[in-house]
């Protein structure tokens, strides 16, 4: 007579596949793929764009996650920082005319360089904007 209750496996059934650990890196996050990598270093180049939030954002949350996204969202992030100083810059001077014309050219300056940075970011190649105060290494 067998017990039902007996801890003997079935042959005819399968071992369940083994547990994955949930990341395979020590610190808790799971890597990206190169895929993703390049995806989202070349989105933090395409968020200048829109201001220094989305490279600020990219860049905390996936910094640790891939070597080309760090690299990538920190050189975005430092060019969205330089072009915060020209628009500070260009505002205080609003009161001259002249500052009117810098806010449109930093403005234009920064989509244009977001755009060129995000096109050679995508193909997986890094790129550093020709002028940036790099404050974060």
């Amino acid at each position: 007579m067998t017990d039902p209750n007996s801890q003997t496996p079935d042959p005819n059934v399968p071992p369940p596949p083994p547990q994955q650990p949930a990341s395979s890196s020590p610190t808790g996050v799971v890597p990206l793929t190169p895929e993703q990598d390049v995806q989202w270093g070349s989105f933090a180049h395409l968020g200048g764009v829109l201001g220094v939030l989305p490279s600020l954002i990219i860049w905390l949350v996936f910094k640790d996650r891939g070597s080309f996204t760090n690299t990538e969202a920190k050189e975005a992030l430092n060019f969205q920082i330089t072009l915060l100083f020209g628009y500070v810059i260009s505002w205080i001077l609003v009161v001259v005319f002249i500052g009117a014309i810098l806010v449109w050219a930093v403005w234009i300056l920064g989509v244009v360089f977001s755009i060129i940075a995000f096109l050679q970011a995508k193909d997986g190649k890094h790129y550093r904007y020709p002028f940036a105060i790099r404050l974060i290494k």
